[in-house]
């Protein structure tokens, strides 16, 4: 490799696209290519870096089989910047397993870590800690070990363990300035904002409503309070947890009441609640007592709904108190607005993959959220893409989630 490619290479590992640049801007062989691929999507153009980065791979020849793999990794990781979660998995797999097979270990941990920040991503946490305990973060560089530990946060705040997140993220910043890289610590700075950011809305009776932070929250799952998670739709105490995620009408009934506790809800704000009813029949009472029942079974482990005159009053078990966990701001598409409040470009098929909804459930949720000037797109057909300004004020980890079904 001749002195330029190596001194450009270095500049890229340094942080330093622009540097790179200076080098190898004006050559066209396969190495700078791939160098000056890199490079631009470090500079966030996107577009052109995976133009570049293809035409590299193309270059290379059948024996160079590394650095080709090395461009498809630069790929992916332009693919996952640009949240186009398509790009193939088998691909990456591949192009890891022939770095490893070259002893490339570096560029094969990497691959492997693009591939858990995707499942991070869409929320699949399960996996994404069985794939995080097979790699040991002690043999990367600073740089490898940053995003280690920035996946071990991202998993700790969506499992509202704030504690874990804060010891991630200080070890995460530990490794980015031993890296040098500037943009690893920003990265690690904006992730560590959200510990000081309100996360949710916490509704009970002393006080009424206010803001908490992430530590709050866990601090309130923990408590002995009967709490009616309006983020992940769910009834939960303690270590018992009753999933309403697929049953939108109970879980509108029951926030209701858990809203209104200790007092009793008449039956014709429950029927609003639940079904959206403006006006009653003895079918609209009937079905209520239906679902009433329903919600009485789901939850018995936790709590009691009795009838009273003019409705019903939720009851909870063990003398607990009663509080409603919801979203900062609530509106009906608030789940595609906290996923594009990252400030990335989003397709409508990457926030469907993301949010475990169908995808023409999201584009008319865009194409609302576009007509109340909410978002923007650019491009066309499958080029389409869709970008907010993040909320000011707000986190977004406990918008990630998916909606109830048909929201």
């Amino acid at each position: 490799m001749d002195s330029l490619i190596t001194a450009a290479a270095r500049a890229l590992a340094a942080g330093d696209p622009l540097g790179a640049l200076k080098r190898v801007a004006l050559r066209d062989d396969p190495p700078a290519l791939a160098l000056r691929g890199i490079a631009m999507a470090q500079l966030g153009e996107y577009a052109r870096a995976r133009e570049l980065l293809r035409s590299a791979a193309r270059a290379f020849g059948p024996k160079e089989a590394v650095v080709r793999a090395r461009c498809i990794v630069a790929e992916a990781e332009i693919a996952l910047a640009s949240r186009d979660l398509s790009f193939p998995a088998k691909t990456l797999d591949a192009a890891r397993a022939a770095l490893e097979q070259h002893g490339d270990r570096l560029n094969a941990a990497h691959a492997r870590y693009l591939e858990i920040r995707r499942l991070l991503l869409i929320g699949r946490l399960d996996e994404t800690e069985l794939k995080l305990a097979d790699l040991d973060p002690g043999l990367f560089p600073p740089a490898l070990r940053t995003v280690h530990e920035l996946v071990l946060a991202g998993v700790a705040m969506r499992r509202l363990r704030a504690g874990e997140a804060r010891g991630a993220l200080t070890r995460a910043g530990q490794a980015a300035r031993q890296s040098r890289i500037p943009a690893l610590t920003a990265e690690v700075e904006s992730a560590s904002r959200i510990l000081n950011t309100p996360v949710a809305r916490l509704i009970s009776k002393k006080p009424k409503t206010r803001l908490v932070l992430l530590k709050d929250v866990e601090a309130l799952l923990a408590s002995n309070t009967l709490v009616t998670d309006a983020c992940r739709y769910a009834v939960r105490a303690a270590n018992t947890i009753v999933s309403l995620a697929t049953r939108p009408v109970l879980f509108a009934l029951v926030r209701a009441l858990s809203e209104a506790w200790p007092e009793d809800v008449p039956r014709d704000l429950l029927l609003a609640r639940a079904f959206g009813a403006k006006f009653t029949d003895e079918s609209h009472r009937v079905r209520l007592r239906v679902e009433i029942a329903r919600l009485r079974r789901v939850i018995r482990p936790l709590a009691e709904i009795n009838a009273t005159k003019r409705g019903f009053a939720l009851i909870p078990r063990r003398g607990r108190k009663v509080a409603v966990l919801a979203r900062p701001i609530e509106e009906g598409h608030a789940g595609v607005l906290a996923l594009l409040a990252d400030g990335e470009s989003w397709s409508s098929s990457a926030l469907a993959l993301a949010l475990g909804a169908g995808q023409r459930t999201v584009q008319r949720a865009l194409d609302s959220l576009g007509s109340e000037g909410k978002v923007q797109s650019f491009g066309r057909a499958r080029a389409r893409r869709w970008i907010t300004t993040p909320v000011p004020g707000f986190a977004t980890v406990l918008l990630l989630p998916a909606p109830l079904p048909g929201g």
